[in-house]
């Protein structure tokens, strides 16, 4: 089985690095993952009439309002099938900041329907977004966030960009460190940048024996059959 990241890229992904092929080849039926451990040199904030945003993501651990430098970072990717049968992967961040651990959770499926990724953010994935990737010229994988969705029991509509944001992230890897590098920019076409970092990191991949090896606070409190 290809990963859904192979899926949507066909021949492409084979433009990507060695590393990152690695990163991103694997599916449910390989029952490894990628765990990555480094530093985010960065973690910005925009300006303070943005931090209203970033304090409603902490609800859903979708954004937070810290910032910091030399901040400790870890990644947990995990792929599985959820209980709709969609091939998933976890994309678990976690920042430790001197006096707060913070997350961002996501998770990711293809969506047959749409022809693309959908990234479910937060824990109770209530919003789902359209995901454009690319490879980008360093052959690292460009991941470029569209049109947003919002569902919570009978409710779904698509949710007004005015109070989101678009995320571009990168990670490739660097020869000369051996290391992955990752740089991510969330903005807001009327409030400009948002929330973003930069850092480096490595990357153990370990065995998964079965779907209940995988650690539950990776995987979504709820998860939403709507694309």
């Amino acid at each position: 089985m290809s990963s859904i990241y192979q899926k949507v890229l066909g021949e492409d992904f084979y433009k990507l690095h060695p590393q990152i092929q690695k990163r991103f080849g694997f599916s449910s039926e390989n029952k490894i993952a990628s765990i990555g451990r480094g530093v985010m040199e960065e973690v910005w904030l925009g300006k303070f009439y943005t931090l209203p945003f970033l304090y409603i993501g902490t609800w859903r651990n979708i954004m937070f309002p810290q910032a910091g430098r030399h901040v400790p970072f870890t990644i947990e990717n995990y792929a599985y099938q959820d209980s709709f049968g969609r091939e998933t992967v976890t994309w678990v961040r976690s920042y430790q900041f001197p006096k707060h651990k913070r997350r961002f959770d996501a998770t990711m499926i293809y969506s047959r329907q749409r022809k693309r990724i959908i990234d479910y953010l937060g824990t109770h994935q209530h919003l789902a977004v359209d995901i454009h990737l690319e490879v980008a010229p360093n052959g690292g994988l460009r991941l470029i966030s569209g049109q947003q969705r919002f569902y919570e029991g009978l409710l779904g509509f698509r949710f007004p960009m005015f109070f989101s944001g678009y995320a571009d992230v990168c990670e490739w890897y660097d020869d000369a460190e051996e290391k992955h590098k990752i740089s991510v920019s969330v903005s807001n076409k009327a409030w400009g940048p948002l929330f973003g970092y930069r850092g480096s990191f490595d990357v153990e991949y370990l065995p998964v024996t079965d779907a209940a090896a995988i650690p539950r606070h990776v995987k979504p409190v709820r998860e939403e059959q709507r694309e």
